[in-house]
């Protein structure tokens, strides 16, 4: 993979910008692409394999973290500096944030790349399309904003941000054209996770559990803001669950770049869970988890792809949760859930995300396999749904990129 050039090409051919020929490819060209936060990491590493693959001369530039990192990009800055969620957690980071926006507003305008990718993380991306809109430089967004979940208005607010908007879910590019805006489905990522190529004999032998012992998975959120909520909560679950499972064996799946906040928050915990941040460690914890308590979001079909029944939680700061229970239109918060039309997996939020209620739930997930059954059966309907119509989500994604990427360039700006 390519390393950040001095400065970007101007990808553009010789000729009348309107004839309708594909130009040549030149050495060289530039996409400045930007993650947000652990999941688009991922994203943003696979998408930049499929790019380069499709065309071995492409230069990326942005942010990202270790993933994007170890295949060649030197982010502009920490990515971690845009993991916060929360309408009221946001606001400590609100002038840190405007700087990392001026930041990357400036890096695109020195080095003028030939299109633009930005991943998910839309409280700040679509920001910096807003600002890159009189550019000229092609843009696309990749997962496409969940506004059919909560704050429909924000529709009004997306023309002319992109110049391609790539969905992850089957139904999002009907809805987006019954407001007017185009979306392409690519399929989403959570097929390319490997995750059912965990070993769960590995990962006992591995981390010397017994293999008595009940594995839960504990998913307390990639985000700063999250993990905090959560992990106290979980604590008081365990010290319930242990007088019923005294071998029980929590594993915590985090990113690295919130491990270190992870390990001090639980140096205390009289249960040491285990802390996995390689990701061929997360599988084959997957592989040998009895349950697992999760975030809603992505992890949800993680977890799907892995055969783990789960709950879903969540808490956040009162004032946050008040406001989104107002905005929220959709039944439920749990992908799987969404996708199935129904409650596959039980959903315990706010205040019913209590160490009595998550200890009771574990308890039945653990005791009740018909239960477990249930979710097994409704997650193979559900990750059907999210298939590609070729290939795999990655390089469908890099196909859209490169179609746009090798259109002729028919107008010219500057930022």
């Amino acid at each position: 993979m390519n390393s950040l050039p001095e400065s970007g090409s101007d990808g553009q051919s010789s000729g009348d910008p309107s004839q309708k020929t594909t130009p040549l490819p030149r050495y060289g060209r530039v996409i400045w692409i930007m993650a947000g936060e652990a999941s688009g990491d991922v994203i943003g590493a696979r998408l930049m394999q499929a790019l380069h693959a499709q065309d071995p001369s492409l230069v990326f530039a942005g942010v990202g973290g270790g993933r994007m990192e170890a295949l060649g990009l030197h982010s502009l800055f920490p990515m971690s500096d845009l993991a916060v969620m929360g309408l009221v957690e946001v606001v400590p980071r609100l002038r840190q944030l405007s700087q990392r926006l001026l930041e990357a507003v400036q890096d695109i305008e020195l080095r003028k790349p030939d299109l633009v990718v930005t991943i998910d993380s839309p409280g700040f991306t679509l920001r910096l399309l807003q600002k890159i809109e009189r550019s000229g430089i092609k843009r696309v967004h990749y997962v496409a904003p969940q506004v059919w979940a909560w704050r429909e208005n924000r529709v009004k607010e997306f023309p002319g941000l992109w110049d391609r908007l790539l969905c992850l879910l089957p139904f999002e590019p009907e809805w987006f054209a019954k407001r007017g805006l185009e979306g392409r489905f690519v399929g989403h990522p959570v097929l390319q996770s490997g995750v059912r190529q965990g070993h769960a004999q590995r990962f006992r032998l591995r981390h010397n559990i017994p293999a008595h012992a009940p594995v839960v998975i504990l998913m307390p959120g990639s985000r700063r803001s999250e993990a905090p909520r959560l992990l106290p909560v979980f604590r008081k679950m365990l010290d319930i669950l242990r007088v019923k499972y005294p071998d029980i064996c929590p594993v915590i799946p985090v990113a690295p770049v919130i491990a270190p906040t992870i390990r001090q928050l639980i140096r205390k915990w009289p249960i040491q869970p285990h802390i996995v941040t390689d990701i061929h460690d997360k599988h084959d914890a997957f592989a040998a988890a009895q349950c697992a308590l999760t975030k809603s979001g992505t992890s949800t079909l993680e977890l799907a792809m892995g055969n783990v029944p789960m709950a879903v939680t969540y808490r956040v700061n009162p004032v946050t949760a008040t406001i989104a229970r107002r905005l929220i239109k959709v039944p439920h918060v749990a992908m799987v859930n969404l996708l199935a039309g129904r409650e596959v997996v039980p959903e315990l939020l706010q205040e019913n995300c209590t160490p009595k209620k998550l200890a009771e739930m574990v308890s039945r997930l653990l005791s009740d396999p018909q239960m477990a059954e249930k979710q097994r059966m409704a997650f193979a309907d559900v990750l059907d749904m999210l298939s590609p119509p070729v290939g795999t989500p990655a390089d469908a994604a890099a196909a859209e990129i490169m179609d746009l990427l090798n259109e002729p360039v028919s107008r010219s700006s500057s930022i």
